[in-house]
């Protein structure tokens, strides 16, 4: 042996499935900073591609990233990094910070043979970039198949505007990107682990001492609780530095989930998917109701024909409304039954609306307003002398193009309560869904009487780029939590080999099974629980933030809620994760006899 650094290769061989977690939390991290960066440097490229046939070909960098897409993408692109650096910091931290805790002895022997704290220091750093050989390109190279086969999926599958998105691409942003999180994480989080490695006396390797306890002065107060569960809470806040690395785990992992989850949102209101988009439109010329419900039965018979639903509208209808602040006039429209359902399915409708009170010829209605104005769910509404109840509210404008109302009433009613206010039987507008053929439309086409025109928007779909979207950002929180699953296991494990004689030490004085486990899950909850509180205020927080950014600025009827359904999930996961990271060392522990245990190094 050169050099002492030479047991660096040697030591990873031997420590190969204790390294598995880390080489993990490594790969992570390049590959999403990989996979982001180069999907973004896509999207830019097939940006740059679009301007510059709308623009000719002097166009400069500039000019990309003062488009709205290309700063939005920079810019998230820009803060999921730095999340997944912190988020990859504690966990790989986490990590050799176990392994630091588990080779005291083995520390202690190299002091004893002369190598000095900053030798020491300098071993650990060592053996921590050691990893990076292998972790960071196997990062690179998933993160950049990962976005060739987003890519082709987009161009392939998706189609759209998606039919100019570059494949195979190379991106050395997302290469160098991916390098750049893997070594600055490495580093970052042998930073402490290392020093803690350079505090071991020599003396340790004699007597084996493992460090993880330090000197008593007082016993741990016990209050209400067993004595297993109050030494399993004092094993979690007595180490102050794995206190904070596995609180930051569980938190991140949290933060992250809650962070890309607003991007679901955001994609939610860039494109809106909705139960009643139509395939093919048809409209009078005039604008009037001139639609025969005729047509509207014939076309339905037209096969790949699935749904032929209409509208029948009238504006500025004489009202009186008995709130003040309200004009005097609304405009009513039609909705069939099949309309009135979708409302329900896209989730337009405000909280309380009651949409059964809707159908049929009765004297109920949904309403449409400003968000400030003083209409609400019960409020009357006369038109042509007769009373209508607000039965529900939207929560924003569907007929207008940012929507808001701007002070106007639209009211929405059944198609037979429709006929009876106005007598009116033909359609403003006939709507037609299906797997629509050119000879179908054209069958369609055929159908129209003089003066009515038809609108083809089958190439206007986004269902497909939404879905795409969507199974993106739900690949990607997968992955964050399958890998913090693994690591909170992996800690908790070394954490309880770490200490194997002191459980050793407890149950040669009469401790059983039982408790040794109620031991491990108090502590593993501690470390839950902290995480799960601080991680649901930040990610709160932050999404929070994040949502103002990305929609309110450009949607103004977007309102932020607390989204409920994903703190639940958020629940779930910590459960799940904690019961899992539980199972295994607890197991091992009360399989092992007390005299392995005791004995353990």
């Amino acid at each position: 042996m050169k050099s002492y650094l030479s047991l660096i290769p040697i030591s990873a061989k031997v420590r190969r499935r204790q390294n598995r977690m880390t080489l993990l939390c490594i790969i992570f991290a390049v590959f999403l900073v990989t996979a982001i960066f180069s999907m973004a440097d896509m999207a830019i490229r097939m940006e740059r591609s679009r301007l510059a046939e709308k623009h000719g070909q002097q166009l400069t960098f500039q000019a990309i990233l003062d488009t709205s897409m290309g700063q939005t993408l920079f810019l998230t692109a820009g803060a999921l990094f730095l999340l997944i650096l912190m988020a990859g910091v504690l966990m790989i931290s986490g990590s050799i910070n176990s392994t630091v805790a588990q080779r005291t002895r083995f520390f202690g022997m190299m002091r004893c043979i002369g190598m000095s704290r900053l030798q020491l220091i300098r071993f650990v750093r060592l053996e921590a970039l050691n990893w990076c050989k292998t972790a960071i390109p196997i990062g690179v190279l998933l993160g950049t198949v990962s976005s060739w086969i987003l890519c082709a999926i987009l161009r392939f599958v998706v189609r759209e505007e998606f039919t100019a998105i570059p494949l195979f691409g190379v991106s050395a942003i997302g290469i160098v990107s991916g390098i750049v999180m893997g070594t600055v994480t490495v580093l970052l989080a042998a930073r402490a682990p290392a020093k803690q490695a350079a505090q071991v006396s020599p003396i340790a390797a004699v007597s084996g001492n493992t460090g993880s306890t330090g000197r008593t002065r007082r016993a741990v107060p016990t209050g209400v609780f067993p004595i297993e569960i109050s030494l399993g809470v004092h094993h979690a806040v007595s180490a102050k530095k794995n206190l904070v690395l596995m609180t930051g785990s569980f938190a991140l992992s949290i933060i992250l989930f809650l962070t890309f989850s607003v991007l679901l949102d955001w994609v939610g209101y860039l494109l809106p998917q909705s139960a009643s988009e139509a395939d093919i439109t048809i409209y009078g010329e005039s604008g009037a109701n001139c639609v025969s419900p005729k047509t509207a039965e014939a076309i339905g018979k037209i096969d790949g024909v699935k749904n032929v639903f209409g509208r029948r509208s009238v504006f500025e209808v004489p009202a009186e409304l008995e709130q003040e602040g309200l004009p005097q006039t609304v405009d009513l429209i039609s909705f069939d039954d099949f309309d009135l359902k979708a409302l329900k399915k896209d989730d337009v409708l405000k909280k309380g609306s009651d949409l059964s009170k809707v159908y049929g010829d009765n004297g109920y209605v949904l309403a449409i307003c400003d968000l400030d104005a003083p209409l609400h769910k019960g409020d009357t509404i006369r038109v042509n002398g007769e009373a209508l109840t607000v039965a529900g509210l939207l929560k924003y404008d569907l007929f207008s193009g940012d929507g808001l109302s701007h002070g106007k009433v639209s009211v929405i009613t059944s198609s037979e309560t429709f006929l009876r206010l106005t007598g009116t039987r033909d359609y403003s507008l006939v709507m037609v869904q299906g797997d629509l053929t050119d000879e179908s439309v054209a069958a369609i086409s055929g159908l129209l009487d003089e003066g009515l025109l038809l609108r083809d928007q089958r190439d206007q779909r986004t269902f497909g780029t939404y879905i795409a979207f969507v199974l993106c950002v739900y690949s990607f929180l997968a992955i964050i939590a399958m890998v913090t699953v693994l690591n909170i296991m992996n800690s908790i494990s070394m954490s309880v080999s770490a200490r194997s004689r002191q459980y050793g030490a407890m149950r040669a004085v009469g401790m059983d099974g039982r408790q040794v486990t109620q031991m491990i899950a108090a502590e593993a909850v501690t470390y839950a629980l902290a995480g799960g509180v601080i991680g649901c205020t930040g990610g709160l927080a932050i999404g929070k933030n994040l949502f103002n950014i990305l929609i309110r600025d450009h949607f103004a009827y977007a309102v932020w809620t607390i989204p409920i359904f994903r703190l639940l999930i958020v629940v779930l996961f910590v459960a799940s994760a904690t019961f899992a990271a539980i199972h295994v060392p607890a197991k091992r522990i009360r399989n092992m006899a007390v005299t392995d245990t005791v004995n353990e190094l």
